[in-house]
């Protein structure tokens, strides 16, 4: 623990240090709770990653769509990720009507 500062130029040196790094600690906490940008960095590393490994299994101009591809879904992802959880459910509930009849 730091010493009672002795003079008003020591207290405000130390207000302003305690300042800033209150402001460190609240800028990366804030971080760390803005959970959709953390899900957007991570789906554009993961969409990166595929378009990569897209680019290296096929020809160019299907590497291009791909990549147009997933500009779309960057740029609007709510619309595509509810329709492919739509998909899935309609799968879902068809396998289910096969496996009980």
């Amino acid at each position: 623990m730091t010493d009672f500062p002795k003079n008003a130029e020591e207290a405000r040196t130390d207000r302003d240090v305690t300042r800033e790094e209150l402001t460190e600690t609240l800028d990366a906490l804030g971080k760390k709770m803005d959970v959709k940008t953390r899900v957007n960095d991570n789906l554009d590393a993961k969409v990166d990653e595929a378009s990569a490994k897209i680019s290296e299994k096929v020809s160019e101009p299907a590497a291009e769509k791909f990549r147009q591809g997933t500009d779309v879904v960057r740029a609007n992802p709510l619309p595509i990720f509810a329709g492919a959880l739509a998909l899935l459910v309609a799968i879902r509930l068809i396998l289910r009507k096969r496996s009980s009849s």
